[in-house]
């Protein structure tokens, strides 16, 4: 008897756009259904500032997806992210008492230990991402369960948000008559839909470039080792552009999607760009303005130069883990600051690695149009939905905090 199809739905409310996927689990498949998009309205620098507002791009996007899929979704895995996310590794120690055969229960005691932190009132735990067990003080165990000890020590990366501003997104959600199953950082869930298992076990760094904050997560052997929020984001991009050319900042975010690349040797040095000016009422006004062009290589140099601090940032940090020499498999990059042409030659000149742009893996008919790396941490979403609603880790979801254990 074929296993009942599980509908899932991932919502990435970001501040530039919303957007929506929903997908069906048959089987061992994860089929494409639909999916919506519309402008993200309510969001002031990275956070909720308009709830209602907020909801109304949720909205949009749920029913466009909704007609596409023809399906109605109640429930979705909800993205959080921003500089409010922060991770620290952690330790829990459980002690069996005598020796005997790990069981699931002796794990959870021990990941429970490893919860165990004086948070500050304004801080949730967000996610725990397991790392490895040490049975006896002897390290290295993926899965002990099974094996004989008479102590058990779990070590983890644990995520942890800002209440409020978990709270507000949760509310818009649940004001577009959504219920929210789960929430995950948004890093996770672009490096669960774009990089494969496999990619993980060698060292991957994942850098999901938003419109207001940049976030990144690194894995080695399957275990995530860092997870942090990054200042430099797609805005400061267009920020530098619009105060070194002095345009308007809807004009500097134009000229970089159009015209511009993070590499500027090899430009061209004929090659220009015409200025958008700010429109003025008067006629006579519009006919006298002098219309301004600088070479494109001057662009280029300034988003270069962007780039480079984005980059070493991320080099920064690996470096405080350990990390920087061990991502055999490279960077991947996704979001929508992603699609800036040159981007992942600076990463690899910077962090001296392999890049790539992220893109979704393993969904069946993802339309062509959505292989774009702005999409990845929605359709992860979706496969993290997927995988909660089904029955392959019942024994993991029953323990409450537990089920939001993503490896």
């Amino acid at each position: 008897m074929s296993a009942k199809p599980i509908l899932a739905a991932g919502l990435d409310a970001g501040s530039a756009r919303t957007r929506c996927v929903i997908a069906v689990l048959e089987g061992d498949r994860f089929r494409f259904l639909g999916y919506g998009h519309a402008p993200s309205a309510g969001w002031v620098k990275g956070r909720i500032a308009d709830p209602a507002a907020a909801s109304e791009s949720i909205r949009a996007a749920a029913e466009e997806a909704e007609h596409m899929a023809q399906a109605t979704i109640e429930t979705v895995v909800a993205g959080i992210g921003g500089l409010s996310v922060r991770g620290a590794n952690v330790h829990g120690r459980w002690d069996l008492g005598r020796p005997r055969e790990i069981s699931q229960k002796d794990i959870t005691r021990s990941m429970e230990r490893a919860m165990r932190l004086q948070l500050a009132e304004d801080r949730m735990i967000l996610q725990i991402l397991p790392q490895d067990f040490a049975v006896d003080d002897h390290p290295g165990y993926h899965d002990p369960r099974g094996i004989v000890g008479s102590s058990l020590e779990a070590s983890a990366h644990l995520l942890t948000a800002s209440v409020a501003e978990h709270t507000n997104v949760v509310t818009a959600i649940n004001r577009a008559h959504l219920s929210v199953d789960e929430t995950v950082y948004e890093a996770v869930a672009a490096c669960y839909a774009s990089v494969l298992p496999e990619e993980r076990k060698e060292g991957v760094a994942l850098i999901d470039i938003g419109q207001h904050s940049t976030e990144l997560i690194c894995y080695y052997g399957e275990s995530a080792q860092l997870a942090v929020s990054i200042r430099v984001c797609g805005d400061h991009f267009s920020r530098d552009l619009a105060h070194a050319l002095r345009i308007p900042f809807e004009a500097a975010a134009l000229v970089k999607e159009q015209f511009g690349g993070a590499i500027s040797v090899g430009t061209a040095a004929n090659s220009v760009v015409e200025l958008p000016s700010a429109e003025s009422q008067d006629p006579e006004d519009r006919e006298l303005r002098v219309t301004r062009e600088v070479p494109r290589r001057v662009v280029n140099e300034i988003l270069e130069s962007r780039a480079v601090e984005l980059f070493d940032m991320v080099r920064t940090e690996l470096a405080r883990v350990g990390m920087q020499r061990a991502i055999s498999t490279g960077v991947v990059i996704t979001g929508g600051g992603a699609l800036l042409p040159g981007l992942c030659d600076v990463a690899e000149r910077v962090l001296e690695c392999p890049a790539r742009l992220g893109l979704a893996q393993g969904i069946l008919d993802w339309p062509e149009e959505m292989n774009d790396p702005a999409w990845a941490t929605v359709a992860g979403l979706s496969m993290y939905a997927a995988r909660l609603h089904s029955k392959v880790d019942v024994e993991k979801q029953s323990v409450g905090l537990l089920g939001r254990i993503l490896r």
